[in-house]
């Protein structure tokens, strides 16, 4: 049984090896779950997946595999034969208990008696109830049956609780955090407002226990960010995600600055996201003005006409002077590391003249928006 499971998850692409398994036959084998296929959930997820991004996948395998099993009791009896079970049986009994076992009838009328009683437990025979209702349990009929309901609701491998987990699907607010903190450049500066208490102790010990308070500065991301978001045309599809990309990116950046564009980068931005003509900001003045540190997240889907990229009077929304391509150029000089998040998935970029134009003139640089993908970004921009 373990065995299809095993490559079930494989299929799956979860990375699971047979130590893994082994390990979960070994568990089996202590009896630490028997014949309980939530509990047995747990535990296969514990053993078998160790990174959370694969959860969601292990519980959609999971689910495929167990569908329609309420308990693995049925499944464990139909692959160990029966003689095995009744030597097995035997070999715990003493001779004075086999001697009273063939008294009453032999084995099989014994487990007939058994299966009897086990259906009238089931049904409820045999259990008084008091004038208001309550059984033998003290529970009320209407308590019980709540109970029964809540047993019956969706298992904990069918809610799909870890879909935001999965490294190649759109993400959220949380999701995107996460994989923001890729980028990261720690440092102490500011006012001195945590308490060391490593150092406190070490100055406390040498001062003979005359407490010696040390604080310092708290740690902070110094990393210096420049977020360029494509805006309005094609992109009106991704609003949410971007929102949620923007609202990650303000609460883990210290020091983030924020511009929009429309389609591709020219010779103008906007720091609003309803691009007023009057307001467009040179973006001259945005290469002199930040230092070839920061780091550059383009955020766009780069589908349009191929023209606008590469030729003059190429943008739609204005005359721009010289090709977006050069524009982008002078952005890749200016500064170190800069990366494009597509929020298209990526087995349609292929179809797209645009997307592979833009793609190449970011010397590949280019990733999905997903978890993966902004790990991969994060991991590229904080070398």
């Amino acid at each position: 049984m373990l065995i299809n499971f095993f490559f079930t998850l494989k299929k799956a692409r979860i990375p699971v090896s047979i130590t893994e398994l082994l390990h979960l036959l070994e568990v089996l084998k202590a009896r630490l779950v028997y014949a309980d296929v939530d509990e047995f959930y747990y535990l296969s997820r514990m053993a078998l997946v160790k990174d959370e991004r694969y959860y969601d996948k292990f519980d959609r395998a999971f689910n495929t595999y167990f569908k329609g099993l309420e308990d693995l009791s049925g499944l464990l009896a139909s692959l160990i034969p029966d003689e095995y079970l009744r030597r097995e049986f035997e070999k715990s009994l003493s001779p004075k208990e086999l001697e009273k076992i063939n008294s009453l009838g032999g084995l099989e009328k014994l487990i007939e008696v058994f299966k009897r009683e086990v259906e009238k437990a089931v049904r409820g025979e045999g259990k008084e109830k008091d004038r208001d209702g309550r059984g033998d349990d003290g529970r009320s009929g209407e308590g019980r049956e709540r109970k029964g309901k809540k047993r019956r609701g969706k298992r904990a491998w069918a809610r799909r609780d870890y879909k935001t987990y999965d490294d190649n699907v759109e993400l959220g607010t949380r999701g995107i955090k996460i994989s923001l903190r890729r980028l990261r450049k720690l440092a102490r500066q500011g006012s001195e407002d945590e308490f060391d208490i490593e150092t406190t102790i070490d100055k406390t010990a040498k001062n003979g226990g005359l407490l010696d308070i040390v604080m310092r500065p708290e740690r902070r991301n110094t990393v210096n960010v420049l977020l360029l978001l494509d805006n309005g045309g094609s992109m009106d599809a991704h609003v949410k995600v971007c929102e949620e990309l923007f609202s990650a990116a303000k609460s883990e950046f210290k020091h983030l600055d924020t511009y929009y564009f429309h389609n591709f980068i020219y010779d103008g931005v906007w720091k609003q996201h309803n691009r007023r003509i009057n307001e467009r900001i040179d973006t001259y003045d945005i290469l002199h003005k930040y230092t070839h540190d920061y780091k550059v997240i383009f955020v766009g889907d780069a589908t349009m006409a191929p023209y606008e990229i590469t030729h003059t009077g190429g943008a739609v929304e204005h005359w721009n002077e010289e090709p977006g391509a050069i524009w982008m150029q002078r952005v890749l000089d200016t500064f170190d590391k800069v990366v494009w998040i597509n929020p298209t998935p990526r087995d349609t970029w292929e179809y797209s003249t645009s997307v592979a134009l833009t793609k190449k003139l970011m010397d590949d640089q280019m990733y999905p928006l997903t978890i993966s993908g902004i790990e991969n970004g994060m991991n590229y921009l904080s070398k």
